[in-house]
């Protein structure tokens, strides 16, 4: 693994990010960029939770949670986690990961929710949300929509799950 430092973005890391989202998503452009931008404007956004990943000074790798909801009570959404192609698959994303999961608990958060594939976030605990009676906003998303669970979670943290209002712009 490369020597990774994981630290909260600054206003000076906003140009960064929107290089290192759109590289990342390349494949599917516009989307994820403009959702980064547009969640940074939002009411929903927690500056301690959106975390860059530097190497060698540079930024190499983002991730935000940011205020979401489940039947009404509060809760997180991950997403975009965005690292460079030159810096995937060598343990950025993963650290990203891990401090961002440690970051919403050390907040007191009792959950994070995200749609992706649960090969890659089985690996950090998240499991199908329905497991836990979470509810996606789209039916369809249901075998790829995750949760993992924090210290201050209860079980009683059922219903439908609703993303900050940029995500439903998408």
């Amino acid at each position: 693994m490369l020597p990774v430092l994981i630290r909260r973005e600054t206003a000076a890391d906003v140009e960064a990010v929107h290089a290192v989202t759109e590289a990342a998503f390349a494949a599917r452009p516009g989307g994820e960029v403009w959702l980064v931008g547009a969640l940074r404007a939002d009411v929903g956004w927690i500056p301690a939770l959106s975390l860059v990943a530097e190497v060698d000074g540079a930024v190499v790798g983002h991730v935000v949670c940011t205020r979401a909801s489940v039947g009404g009570s509060p809760a997180l959404g991950l997403g975009p986690l965005s690292v460079l192609p030159s810096h995937q698959r060598v343990g950025v994303g993963k650290a990203l990961m891990h401090a961002v999961l440690g970051a919403a608990d050390a907040l007191g958060e009792p959950l994070v929710v995200l749609l992706g594939d649960p090969a890659y976030y089985s690996r950090f605990g998240f499991r199908l949300a329905s497991d836990l009676g979470i509810t996606p906003p789209v039916e369809d998303w249901a075998p790829y929509f995750q949760a993992r669970t924090l210290t201050a979670y209860t079980p009683s943290l059922t219903g439908p799950f609703a993303y900050a209002d940029p995500f439903t712009r998408l």
